[in-house]
């Protein structure tokens, strides 16, 4: 599970939402102090997800309470909303630059099948990204399905980061993969920028980033995790390989297979799977799974930024800064 807070200050910004949501997370450098030109926490925007099981009836109620928080695209009114959010990008419809309880803060809507979908299976692992590195949760239902993805997500970040890893390696090195994988092939990250923007997150939060995984270390058969030094050795075998092979999400195992299967040869993804756990560039084809996945719903999520945040990015002053209505 992701870090839990009683922070009153998030509940406090939450209070100014529909209340109707599943899962409440905020996330980024203005919760999480970070290394870098991101370390300034007290004028850092906040970021927060909202999961809502009707997203429909979600926009139709903020639409009523927080009106001035959307683009145009509220005059279409909330089934419009619910389809760009849906159909373009990575499924969540992002508010930024509003000014709530003195706080600039951007936040994402989400279905809860959506996340479901990309925690179990990484369709996009854009919101399953996020919640690989340490959250801060202001609200979450007794949703057992999505309790046990999240759960699940988080497992398969330390089976996919195994897997580019040699055979004894650090806690932080274990971390900078895991905190990684969701920047593996994001075109907004420049040649060098990704390994110093993921240096960065992990650095000051190599505590929170234990207590995050630390549990599913110590039960993982296939990883001696020495805690006390912060050193962990993995099996590297081809059986062991293949084993963490096949318990990758389903997006990553089948971009894998189109990346190894030469033309005409249409295997199926066990026997390409198996091929893979040989190959000592075994790391190397997962990280380049991984970038298939991301590039391209990192451009789309981008460009449908342009959409849902409107004139703001563009003109956006401290005096015309929107504010959170109560």
């Amino acid at each position: 599970m992701a870090l839990q807070s009683s922070g009153v200050a998030f509940r406090r910004i939450l209070s100014h939402f529909p209340e109707e949501v599943s899962l409440a997370f905020a996330y980024g450098s203005g919760v999480y102090r970070q290394a870098g030109p991101n370390s300034d926490q007290k004028n850092a925007m906040l970021d927060f997800v909202f999961t809502v099981d009707d997203p429909v009836a979600w926009h139709s109620k903020n639409l009523k309470k927080n009106w001035s928080h959307y683009s145009f695209l509220k005059l279409l009114g909330p089934k419009m909303i619910f389809s760009v959010q849906n159909n373009y990008g990575a499924g969540v419809y992002y508010n930024p630059l509003i000014l709530c309880d003195g706080r600039l803060v951007k936040y994402g809507v989400i279905s809860t099948s959506t996340l479901i979908e990309d925690l179990l299976g990484w369709n996009n692992l854009y919101i399953a990204g996020r919640l690989q590195k340490p959250v801060k949760i202001v609200a979450m239902n007794e949703d057992a399905t999505l309790r046990s993805a999240l759960d699940k997500n988080l497992r398969s970040a330390v089976t996919a980061a195994f897997l580019m890893l040699p055979e004894s390696f650090s806690e932080e090195e274990l971390f900078m993969e895991i905190a990684g994988l969701s920047y593996a092939g994001d075109f907004r990250m420049v040649v060098g920028e990704e390994k110093a923007k993921v240096l960065n997150i992990v650095k000051p939060n190599v505590a929170h980033f234990r207590e995050l995984y630390g549990d599913i270390l110590q039960e993982d058969p296939q990883v001696v995790y020495k805690c006390q030094q912060g050193h962990l050795e993995i099996d590297k075998s081809p059986e062991g390989q293949f084993t963490q092979l096949m318990t990758l999400p389903k997006t990553l195992q089948q971009q894998i297979n189109r990346i190894m299967d030469p033309p005409g040869k249409n295997r199926d993804v066990e026997e390409t799977l198996l091929q893979v756990a040989h190959d000592p560039d075994c790391g190397d084809v997962v990280r380049l799974g991984l970038s298939a996945i991301v590039r391209p719903s990192s451009i789309r999520q981008s460009a449908k930024g342009i959409l849902t945040a409107g004139r703001r990015l563009l003109d956006l002053t401290h005096t015309e800064t929107l504010a959170c209505v109560a």
